[in-house]
């Protein structure tokens, strides 16, 4: 990992810290998500492998959400914050303000993560703002360069998968899969 670069774990921490002490974002409507999440990125020289493993809470829309990571001992890892504009991550360490969810996710996770997407992928649908196709084989669909698995959706699992190097496999457990 370059010495620029902040741990994942970390930078989330600290961007998803930024986003609860905000005052200025408004409150977040609508139904909240929560669980466990494992994200795994393969090596890329001269990037090493990396992992994270977290529970989540997340609120609201692609537009205006919140986010919170902790750890299996229920400390919070980082707390994220967005609005039309503006994304701002919140961690033990500190905080950080991004332009939008892309660039807070690439900052922390060091890959572009599709967290816009995201929020249709967990109930089972693609995401309208990009062309989708069914996977040939089992349920689920391919998006964005993602294979998205949702066969077992039901149960509350969710895995998707993007080929391209570095490969990275993005899984979810939902609590209370709806």
């Amino acid at each position: 990992m370059s010495r620029g670069r902040v741990g994942p774990a970390l930078c989330l921490a600290t961007c998803l810290t930024f986003f609860a002490g905000c005052a200025t974002t408004p409150p977040v409507a609508g139904d909240g998500l929560a669980g466990r999440l494992s994200l795994q990125v393969d090596a890329a020289p001269p990037e090493p492998a990396r992992q994270l493993s977290a529970g989540f809470e997340l609120r609201g829309d692609p537009a205006r959400g919140e986010m919170d990571l902790t750890s299996p001992l229920g400390t919070v890892l980082a707390q994220a914050r967005w609005q039309p504009g503006r994304a701002e991550l919140q961690t033990p360490t500190g905080q950080q303000s991004f332009g939008d969810l892309d660039g807070l996710s690439r900052s922390t996770f060091g890959e572009p993560l599709p967290l816009t997407a995201l929020f249709d992928w967990l109930r089972g649908r693609p995401w309208a703002g990009a062309a989708s196709q069914p996977l040939v084989a089992g349920a689920g669909f391919e998006q964005l360069g993602w294979q998205v698995d949702t066969g077992r959706l039901a149960e509350g699992h969710l895995t998707a998968r993007r080929s391209l190097p570095p490969a990275v496999t993005l899984r979810v457990r939902l609590e209370d899969p709806r």
